[in-house]
């Protein structure tokens, strides 16, 4: 059987944020927090592929955390694991959007298939995230790798091992820096199959319950 094993970590907090929604503006990341770091490093299979999405926050993540163990790395960039383009939501207030448009969500900023003015919807968010990791598995078939991205890339990677729908995979919480777990699985009796071990999980470090 061959495993290809996905270590998928949300980059971490913007250094600017105030309420405001992100999604693809380029903010820096605060990498202050050390221990976070030496704890992800630690959970980390050292020989992998890292990548990251085309934006510097998750460029900075991955480099702390290899810094942590003492590497330095070169990730392949993903613009296809970028999060979620809001359009002209971005930049502004969220409690702003929720009373213009009245696309209050509970879990997201708007129900999955609700297209921002300028932007995309979850559900297309979805469809990139999806062909991305179905090349990389394909071209990286039993290896590690090591993936820094963001909350909506993570919960559309789940929805795709779970074959759930775009707007039932934005019930998974994906806190910053945290650890998601997906193994793809090839072989005699199962063809192709995905197996999630670990969602949302903290950077713990050792001993730690």
């Amino acid at each position: 059987m061959r495993e290809t094993r996905w270590w998928w970590i949300r980059h971490a907090p913007v250094t600017v944020d105030g309420g405001c929604v992100y999604g693809q503006r380029d903010l820096p990341a605060d990498v202050s927090d050390t221990d976070a770091f030496e704890a992800l490093s630690g959970c980390l299979p050292h020989q992998a592929l890292w990548v990251t999405s085309n934006l510097m926050r998750t460029h900075q993540t991955a480099a702390a955390i290899a810094q942590a163990r003492g590497r330095t790395i070169e990730p392949a960039i993903e613009p296809d694991f970028a999060e979620q383009n809001f359009g002209e939501w971005q930049g502004r207030d969220r409690a702003e959007i929720f009373q213009l448009h009245g696309h209050r969500h509970g879990l997201w900023l708007a129900p999955a298939e609700v297209t921002p003015p300028g932007g995309e919807s979850f559900v297309a968010l979805t469809r990139r995230v999806g062909r991305a990791i179905e090349r990389l598995t394909q071209e990286n078939e039993g290896a590690d790798i090591i993936a820094v991205a963001h909350g909506g890339t993570i919960r559309a990677a789940l929805g795709l091992a779970l074959e759930t729908s775009p707007e039932r995979a934005l019930a998974f919480s994906t806190d910053n820096l945290s650890l998601t777990r997906i193994d793809h699985l090839r072989g005699p009796g199962i063809g192709a199959a995905w197996r999630v071990l670990g969602v949302n999980l903290p950077p713990l470090g050792p001993g730690s319950s």
